[in-house]
């Protein structure tokens, strides 16, 4: 290790005031080699099936482990000729330096051999004076963490230098058996968090899950099997009905952006796929005047209606279906139905949800630029419809149930910030001297 960086720090305003026996050190004063990969000549184009593991930002996790499920590989030859350079080790500390910054992980024996891109930097420390996990904290820690991000070089792609790496600022104990012992202490107090983060998770994650077999319940007749004993109606009660035939259909457009007398002092929701992310539409990014509605294409819609994206590059995904219950209008991306008397808003917007994965198999267009749905398809696609009473019912009944579900979503979520921030917590304590 180098004195000249130690006298630097001294003349320096420390950041903060560390416990006596402690100091600050610089990053490079720590290490042997700090240096990163590069792209082997002709790019992805050179590599192969199976051969030497090559690093890249995806296979980075944010947990810092190495995730070799979708690992590139490169022949021995790239990794001990061209490349040579970037020969990794086991216990190397890995730092992301390009596009996603700072995301921390190190080198175990089971990944080797490996050689890394020029996205990742990598530090390979004095193991006798330098526990990596310690350091690894240490970068993942608020106060460093923050300095890292604050000196990224801002291009077309964020990222950080070596030099900026090599300079970083680490509050060091005195002795490797203290980073041991501080490390320890994190990695106990972590465990227990994690059990927690892992509940939470596993709530949020099952959410969607759960919601579709509780919708696929409803409208397989189960939810209300009670309800309608209880009220004296047939099993054989339900209908199929086209949706199409639930209501009427509107088609959207866009009043021209050339002429700000249609968007000026606009009122009317001007709805598009990008403002279909909740169930029930409150507004819309884009509003637009009677004006410009009347001279496009566009329809001025002033009754309830569920709304379809007709034309999105997301519809291989999902199939968004929302409901809108104020007077409004679509572009031509969107479709909107404004119910009938023979079927309740809530209860078509429910059942357009429960079929979201049939409608997308039997409805999308193949062979088109954009993924779309086709209308006659969407229109003619069957539904199970009972009585207005009983709609009435299964929707009271999903309202609630359903209500449950995202509050216990809501809560599970606020746990995960919490545990992130705890986290945070226990790293700014931890890199004070606080364990």
């Amino acid at each position: 290790m180098s004195n000249n960086t130690k006298n630097d720090i001294e003349i320096l305003e420390a950041p903060y005031k560390l416990p006596e026996g402690w100091k600050w050190v610089r990053l490079g004063d720590c290490a042997k080699t700090i240096s990163k990969g590069t792209t082997p000549k002709g790019g992805k184009d050179t590599y192969i099936k199976n051969g030497i593991n090559y690093l890249r930002i995806e296979n980075l996790m944010d947990n810092g482990s190495i995730d070799l499920s979708n690992i590139a590989h490169i022949t021995k030859e790239q990794h001990e000729g061209f490349l040579k350079r970037s020969i990794l080790e086991a216990g190397d500390l890995l730092i992301s330096i390009a596009g996603t910054l700072g995301r921390v992980g190190f080198v175990k024996e089971s990944d080797l051999p490996m050689n890394t891109n020029q996205a990742i930097a990598f530090v390979r420390l004095y193991k006798d004076l330098f526990d990596n996990m310690y350091l690894k904290y240490a970068i993942e820690s608020p106060f460093v963490s923050n300095e890292l991000i604050a000196k990224t070089k801002v291009t077309s792609i964020p990222n950080l230098t070596l030099e900026i790496i090599s300079n970083c600022l680490i509050p060091l104990p005195p002795t490797l058996e203290e980073q041991q012992r501080i490390v320890n202490r994190i990695e106990s107090m972590f465990a227990k968090l994690d059990e927690a983060k892992e509940k939470a998770q596993n709530v949020v994650d099952c959410f969607e899950t759960r919601k579709a077999a509780i919708l696929h319940q409803a409208f397989t007749d189960n939810l209300t099997a009670k309800w309608r004993k209880e009220n004296g109606v047939s099993d054989d009660s339900w209908e199929e009905k086209s949706i199409g035939n639930c209501g009427s259909v509107f088609g959207g457009g866009t009043p021209s952006t050339s002429h700000r007398e249609y968007w000026e002092n606009g009122n009317i929701p001007w709805i598009t796929s990008k403002d279909m992310k909740f169930d029930l539409i409150e507004d819309s990014e884009l509003h637009v005047n009677m004006n410009g509605i009347e001279n496009s294409s566009a329809k001025y819609i002033d009754k309830p209606a569920v709304l379809f994206v007709m034309r999105s590059g997301i519809l291989r995904r999902t199939f968004p279906v929302c409901m809108v219950k104020k007077e409004f209008t679509v572009n031509q991306d969107l479709k909107a139905l404004v119910p009938n008397d023979s079927v309740i808003l809530e209860y078509l917007f429910y059942a357009c949800k429960s079929n979201e994965r049939k409608i997308l198999d039997t409805c999308m267009k193949s062979g088109t630029t954009v993924e779309s749905i086709n209308s006659d398809s969407l229109f003619n696609f069957m539904i199970k419809v009972p009585s207005l009473s009983e709609q009435q019912e299964i929707v009271r009944i999903l309202d609630t149930v359903l209500e449950k579900e995202r509050t216990a979503k809501s809560a599970a979520e606020q746990v995960l910030e919490r545990i992130e921030l705890l986290k945070k917590s226990i790293l700014a304590r931890a890199f004070r001297g606080e364990f």
